[in-house]
């Protein structure tokens, strides 16, 4: 929490960004492979966006600087494939030596595939935010590149046609569902735009609302590991799934909506007043803005579902770079690594593709109203709540939850295999 502290401190102050450049780079580790490699390869999912071209040049730049004489292929992945082809990859020991991952499962599930970096980044450690979710039992196997998260966000114009306050969001469930119904009479939007084709949407349901459901504690012991699948709390969350789409709180055939990036329209052109998007690289902030004036859109903490509960915003570490055991020479990966973590390089990664950069120097000040409550609340948020699953109880809890959806399933048995999952894990 001290560096989520650190962070919202310097954002609320709008600090000036101190010195744009890398940190200074020190000698490489005892021991470290000195076995001379004259090329990278990077995979990743991001290079190739036009967004992030800046970024990679000034990565590519920096890293440069200090080693004139290797080259730096990155290799850009179709995301739906991507793991997939790094299952492949990390089975035969041959691929990458540079790698992009989600924090959370996709990482902690692979780590015997890559390299602890903790000797590597033991200066950015105070820079940078969001290690939490690259790390596995005290060891950390990836640096942040971004932070995210899963804001609630609302249309505000929708808001004012419904008589409603945008200045002040609803802070119960009870009036947030009332507040919908006039939304919906007044101009025909849907409460939420749900995309759930990839099974995905309940992932952001549960980490954007569950801290209007869980107490503190529950919270805490979740993200720490000891859930308690038995808890009402718990079923709720999944009641509430079921609940939103079979009161028709749910833009029509949210199962057959594609999160990427369809269910992102339906919110910018004003199909529905509110939805649980990211904090960085999609479905956030700066592309709602493209679509809407940037003081129309509106974020809020979870509305409030169970006595109890105290509302944060849901964040960790987004993406982040490791690097593969079978690299050649790890410490000239991992000064790639470190490269593309460099101040230059997530200051234009934020500047041009809006993304929330895990370095705590950036200024955000001049972003807009949106990103200024999630500024906010960073001191007092938590990590999202699915982040804390394995990617297989994910994939498991995204079918049960178009189950859920479609009626084929209830709550009570897509919660018991949850939990079975989850346990195995």
């Amino acid at each position: 929490m001290k560096q989520r502290a650190l962070w919202s401190a310097l954002m609320v102050a709008a600090l000036a960004v101190a010195g744009c450049g890398s940190a200074a780079r020190t000698e490489r580790p005892p021991g470290d492979s000195q076995q001379k490699q004259q090329k990278l390869v990077v995979w990743d999912w991001k290079s190739g966006e036009p967004v992030a071209a800046a970024y990679i040049e000034k990565a590519k730049a920096d890293f440069a600087k200090r080693h004139p004489g290797v080259t730096v292929e990155f290799v850009a992945q179709p995301f739906d494939q991507y793991y997939t082809l790094l299952g492949t990859a990390i089975q035969s020991s041959k691929g990458p030596d540079v790698m992009l991952f989600n924090g959370g499962g996709q990482i902690r599930d692979r780590v015997d595939a890559l390299l602890p970096l903790d000797q590597y980044v033991a200066e950015d450690k105070s820079r940078l935010a969001g290690w939490d979710a690259f790390s596995k039992d005290g060891k950390i196997y990836a640096a942040p590149v971004t932070l995210q998260g899963h804001p609630i966000y609302y249309n505000k114009t929708l808001y004012e046609k419904a008589g409603l306050d945008p200045a002040n969001p609803p802070k119960t469930w009870n009036d947030f569902v009332s507040g919908c119904a006039a939304i919906k009479k007044a101009t025909g939007a849907a409460c939420f735009a749900l995309g759930n084709k990839e099974g995905f949407g309940i992932q952001f349901f549960m980490s954007g609302l569950g801290s209007g459901v869980l107490t503190p504690q529950e919270y805490d012991d979740w993200i720490a590991g000891k859930r308690d699948w038995t808890s009402p709390r718990v079923k709720r969350i999944f009641e509430l799934w079921k609940d939103a789409g079979d009161k028709g709180l749910n833009n029509d055939g949210a199962n057959s909506t594609a999160m990427f990036t369809d269910i992102f329209r339906v919110f910018e052109t004003g199909k529905a007043a509110h939805i649980i998007g990211l904090m960085s690289d999609i479905g956030h902030w700066k592309d709602f803005g493209e679509f809407l004036p940037p003081d129309k859109i509106g974020v809020m903490m979870a509305p409030i579902v169970t006595d109890g509960a105290a509302p944060s915003l849901p964040y960790d570490g987004g993406i982040g770079y490791a690097v593969a055991k079978w690299t050649k020479d790890p410490g000239l990966a991992a000064d790639l690594v470190r490269s593309l973590t460099s101040t230059d390089a997530l200051t234009a990664f934020y500047s041009k593709a809006g993304a929330i950069a895990s370095d705590t120097t950036i200024d955000v000040s001049q972003a807009g109203p949106a990103v200024a409550t999630i500024a906010s609340e960073i001191r007092t948020g938590k990590p999202a709540l699915h982040v804390a699953l394995s990617s297989k109880t994910l994939d498991l809890m995204g079918r049960l939850s178009q189950q859920l959806l479609s009626g084929s399933t209830t709550v009570d048995k897509a919660v018991e295999q949850v939990a079975a999952s989850d346990r195995e894990s």
